[in-house]
């Protein structure tokens, strides 16, 4: 958020690297009709591979993409597919064996390759129609989000495989986001119980989604560079449109009008603070932009003035009011009083030093889209409330990107993705969310739908 005269945006915590060349409650089985078998190296090549976890991973990820895009392919570009004609390479950086490799390394004739160049990275090669990826790197993916993180890259990397079949797009950021997006089709299919050599399980999907906000641009970042890859939320959005909405999605949604929440700091100040306020100031902030969202959209939609609640922080100890210190929350909305309560010690201070100055925008967001359900009438304490709370902070932080409330604040680089981090950081907690058994997955796919749609898909009655 960037305040009139002063800053206060936020900026990821988390580190990134680039991958050269991601919502409806998942439903899929995750069981395939008969066990899972791993594929062997004589089955299906790739040059430099070992019987090692991450390698055996790639191998049945790559039979099983090679599968799933067997049916898609003619299905939604009209053609056959085509296997990779530069194969597949596998590199353990950490102990390069350069015997593994013809003279042209990991690449073809065309474009030699020296191994070590794919360190740290997995990539596509256009002018070699090959895929090549670290193990190594690979291996501390799955390490730190999960086993199915190295699959899903491997996903990415064939959705570049198959631009080069059928065209790439007018700039790097729609290719790297729309080959998300095939990867979050593949996981889809696989999700439900499609593939014979992979499987993922719902709660996996949190994990998946982590990763992939890992592999982000960094903050700031230049969207136009050619090396643009998205924000953590562009990524995730992707991912989530080919879950959502299969290979049609990917195919249709990638155009030069697609939205994309990249941006860069226009100032050294925004670059050296990474576009953090002082905390003191964010609250006022949140005070001054939330009554202004639902100030602009109660009367339009509901034909009705929307009555601001107050919001008042607390020191560990919950309030009394309501069912507040009886759950010992960190946040929620008292109908009694009128009023939002957020845990200033145990939540937002944390969440602004862990995420940045958005996460606390989140987390008053929240409870107050409770208080705006309240007000129409509508449930306040199931899971249904819980959704449609996370999807009208989305509506918020989208109102926030459009600039609607430029006299007061306007959003910065990075600020998107901190309500993402938030929601997969605490929106799991019984402290936080209380009357739900939501992902974190399925919260983050709420709070998509109202960025990309507005309030239609919130359940208010739009």
């Amino acid at each position: 958020m960037r305040q009139v005269l002063r800053r206060a945006t936020v900026a990821a915590a988390v580190g990134s690297a680039l991958l050269t060349g991601c919502s409806t409650p998942v439903t899929g089985t995750a069981t395939p009709a008969d066990p899972l078998t791993d594929v062997t190296a004589e089955e299906f090549a790739i040059t430099g591979s070992t019987d090692g976890e991450t390698d055996v991973d790639v191998r049945n990820a790559m039979a099983d993409l090679y599968a799933f895009w067997e049916q898609a392919y003619p299905e939604f570009y009209g053609e056959e597919f085509t296997p990779l004609q530069g194969g597949i390479f596998a590199v353990d950086t950490d102990a390069i064996d350069y015997d593994a490799y013809p003279d042209t390394g990991i690449g073809c004739a065309r474009e030699p390759i020296d191994p070590a160049e794919v360190e740290n990275n997995a990539f596509y090669s256009p002018r070699c129609d090959l895929v090549a990826y670290d193990s190594a790197f690979l291996t501390e993916l799955a390490e730190q989000y999960g086993r199915f993180l190295p699959p899903a890259v491997m996903a990415h990397e064939m959705g570049h495989a198959m631009q080069g079949r059928f065209g790439d797009a007018e700039s790097q950021i729609q290719d790297e986001t729309q080959a998300d997006c095939f990867a979050g089709a593949w996981t889809r299919w696989v999700a439900d119980g499609h593939a014979a050599h992979t499987s993922i399980r719902v709660p996996e999907l949190d994990d998946v989604i982590l990763g992939f906000l890992e592999l982000r641009d960094p903050v700031g970042f230049d969207p136009d560079d050619r090396r643009a890859h998205g924000s953590g939320f562009d990524r995730v959005s992707g991912f989530f449109a080919g879950f959502d909405g299969g290979i049609a999605s990917c195919r249709d949604d990638f155009g030069p009008e697609r939205l994309f929440t990249a941006t860069e700091f226009t100032t050294e100040a925004e670059l050296e603070s990474e576009g953090n306020a002082p905390y003191e100031d964010t609250l006022t902030i949140v005070n001054d932009s939330l009554p202004l969202f639902y100030g602009s959209v109660f009367p339009p939609a509901f034909d009705t003035e929307f009555q601001a609640p107050a919001v008042e922080v607390f020191d560990t100890t919950a309030p009394g009011c309501g069912d507040m210190g009886a759950e010992n929350r960190d946040l929620g909305y008292c109908a009694a009083d009128a009023t939002v309560y957020v845990d200033e010690t145990e939540l937002i201070r944390p969440a602004y030093e862990e995420l940045g100055d958005f996460a606390v925008a989140t987390a008053v967001a929240l409870p107050y889209a409770v208080a705006a359900r309240d007000q129409l009438g509508l449930s306040t304490d199931d899971g249904a409330a819980t959704r449609s709370a996370v999807c009208l902070t989305g509506w918020y932080t989208a109102r926030f990107f459009d600039g609607d409330f430029a006299d007061v604040t306007t959003i910065s680089p990075g600020d998107v993705d901190e309500a993402v981090y938030f929601l997969l950081a605490y929106g799991q907690s019984a402290t936080v969310f209380p009357d739900t058994e939501l992902s974190g997955f399925e919260l983050v796919g709420a709070f998509r739908d109202g960025f990309l749609n507005g309030g239609v898909g919130c359940d208010v009655g739009i």
